[in-house]
């Protein structure tokens, strides 16, 4: 049985979560958070990091942070995750999707400008499979309008853009904020967890006390104030040191994870290549100014009907294969509250996506066995 997703164990886990329990300091913010957080910032160049207990806390840290009010609007894809969306919902904001592109499921960035009004607040983009949008034609609308920019940067860990200016930049390094996931099914992971990533530096201060409950907790436990109190809204958003613990240990197989990730995905890419030209499925496209960091592997098919055939297929041979995201301005929740607007990309690549198995300890003849009923 070959299945969708295992999650890859590098043998330190266990070893870095006793340490931890030994230091007598689990609760959140000890010794390994702060190891992950210096990683990720001097690393990625990032400004500021928080470790989170999930991607969705740290985009409804990024709301929260943005002042997001009833009466603002929010622009996301159509084609995500609902907690991209929900984050905003929850303060209050009233969601104006965005279609996809033609060539990728990420936004269409040519098709933003026409869902800006005076009450938009912020547009939020998806690094769909960790392949970068255009980000030089989002930020260039946030100069323009005064916008926030937001990168979900779920599936993104140690991806980058090229800009116009040749800088190469790493995925959630560009907007003012992003938020990362180290869910179970991403390249590294603590089984539940993210991060949020602050650029803009007027919203440190800010992070750190909406992630410590409200409080300036943090700055009394680094010596810099005699007291801490109730100063602002916030919550638990920090996770255990357990979990930090077992993602340090996963940090330091990033570059080992990452090239047998990357085989996989080349792997896949160049035996299916030889069969695209049937028209049954296309393959992802990774654009010149972006950097694939094997997150996933998927096609898009003619139809929903070839779609549904070749997960039937696969799985009368064990093989796992998978759709992805449903329209969400379709969704039961929030169809009532969409314009009507059809975003017909967004349809087409819920309708037609099938995602392969890709995984750390995929071997050849596991490679060779989905291409073999694929072909």
């Amino acid at each position: 049985m070959i299945p969708f997703n295992k999650p890859y164990l590098t043998g330190k886990e266990t070893i870095y979560i006793e340490d931890a329990v030994k230091s007598g300091k689990i609760s959140g913010n000890g010794k390994y958070t702060q190891m992950c957080q210096s990683f990720f910032e001097n690393k990625y160049n990032f400004k500021k990091c928080l470790l989170t207990t999930s991607c969705t806390d740290a985009l409804e840290m990024c709301a929260i942070l943005l002042n997001i009010e009833p009466g603002d609007e929010v622009i996301v894809p159509s084609y995500t995750f609902v907690s991209t969306a929900l984050a905003f919902v929850r303060q209050g904001a009233k969601i104006v999707f965005a279609d996809s592109r033609t060539d990728h499921p990420g936004i269409d960035e040519d098709k933003v400008t026409e869902l800006i009004t005076s009450k938009t607040k912020a547009i939020v983009v998806v690094h769909y499979s960790g392949v970068a949008c255009d980000m030089d034609k989002i930020m260039a609308l946030s100069t323009k309008h005064g916008l926030f920019v937001v990168e979900d940067a779920a599936q993104a860990i140690d991806s980058f853009y090229t800009g116009k200016d040749g800088l190469k930049r790493a995925l959630g390094s560009i907007g003012h904020l992003s938020a990362f996931s180290f869910h179970e099914t991403k390249n590294i992971q603590c089984g539940e967890g993210g991060m949020l990533c602050i650029n803009d530096e007027k919203f440190i201060k800010r992070s750190e006390i909406i992630w410590e409950k409200g409080t300036n907790r943090a700055e009394f436990f680094r010596g810099e104030i005699n007291k801490y109190g109730w100063v602002d809204i916030g919550s638990s958003f920090l996770p255990s040191e357990l979990n930090a613990a077992f993602l340090w240990a996963q940090i330091e197989h990033l570059d080992d994870i990452q090239q047998k990730r990357k085989y996989i995905w080349e792997k896949y890419f160049e035996l299916l290549k030889l069969h695209e030209q049937n028209r049954v499925y296309s393959l992802p496209i990774i654009p010149d100014y972006a950097t694939n960091n094997a997150h996933m592997f998927y096609l898009v098919c003619k139809n929903i009907e070839t779609r549904t055939e070749i997960i039937k297929r696969l799985k009368e041979n064990s093989i796992f294969a998978v759709f992805h995201y449903q329209s969400l301005h379709k969704s039961d929740f929030y169809i009532k509250k969409h314009d009507g607007r059809e975003l017909i990309n967004c349809d087409r690549y819920a309708d037609y996506i099938v995602r392969l198995p890709l995984f750390y300890e995929m071997d050849e003849e596991c490679i060779s066995k989905v291409y073999k009923y694929l072909k």
